[in-house]
């Protein structure tokens, strides 16, 4: 289950990433409807209030037979300036409303492209769990991320290999907020966000077999 699709027991349910106006805080709600269209005017769950020191945003959800799963982008904010560090947390859910945040499982690594923060963007797989996250490596590198590839290993997940897996050929070479969709035929459609030649980032798809 994506950030926005049908509930298991009918209806649709979106997640939305909120900021506090004037404040770096962010906390996730969760939208009920019986129909897409009336997404807008559904229900509102208040779903992870993050705190004075830390905002949460960009939620991966997934539900199976064993429940909800969330894999929520977490930003400290007890240093002043400081704020785009961030790190992935999991959560888990009896019903996708009420939460339970479980522990951090990927952060960035010394040294490495991913230094400054690794924000888990999608679920490719789950045997093992595998995921597409992107990351940067200092903070001037602020939304010029790209992406990479990590696998759980004894509960937290382990970065693949010393570099990204897909960034743009063109100026900050940003590739981030890749998005997978399984398609019938067994393929996948992804959706990310990328940087062109003048700077300029835009979003785009494409198709292919994992």
């Amino acid at each position: 289950m994506r950030a926005d699709e049908e509930r298991p027991d009918g209806g649709w349910r979106l997640y939305l990433s909120c900021a506090t106006p004037g404040t770096k805080h962010w906390w996730i709600e969760a939208v009920d409807a019986d129909l897409p269209h009336l997404l807008p005017h559904g229900r509102r769950h208040m779903v992870l209030t993050g705190a004075g020191t830390l905002a949460v945003k960009d939620p991966v959800i997934l539900h199976d037979v064993e429940g909800w799963h969330m894999w929520v982008c977490c930003h400290p904010l007890s240093e002043p300036g400081q704020e785009d560090r961030m790190s992935t947390w999991y959560a888990s859910s009896v019903d996708g409303i009420a939460w339970s945040m479980r522990g951090e499982v990927l952060r960035g690594r010394r040294g490495a492209w991913d230094a400054r923060g690794a924000r888990v963007t999608a679920v490719i797989g789950t045997d093992p769990l595998t995921v597409l996250y992107d990351g940067r490596p200092t903070a001037e590198h602020n939304w010029f991320e790209t992406t990479g590839i990590a696998t759980e290993v004894d509960g937290v997940l382990v970065a693949t290999g010393d570099s990204p897996v897909a960034m743009s050929p063109h100026s900050d070479h940003a590739l981030r907020y890749v998005a997978a969709v399984p398609l019938p035929d067994g393929r996948v459609r992804f959706y990310f966000e990328a940087a062109r030649p003048d700077g300029a980032h835009d979003l785009r798809t494409s198709v292919t077999t994992i």
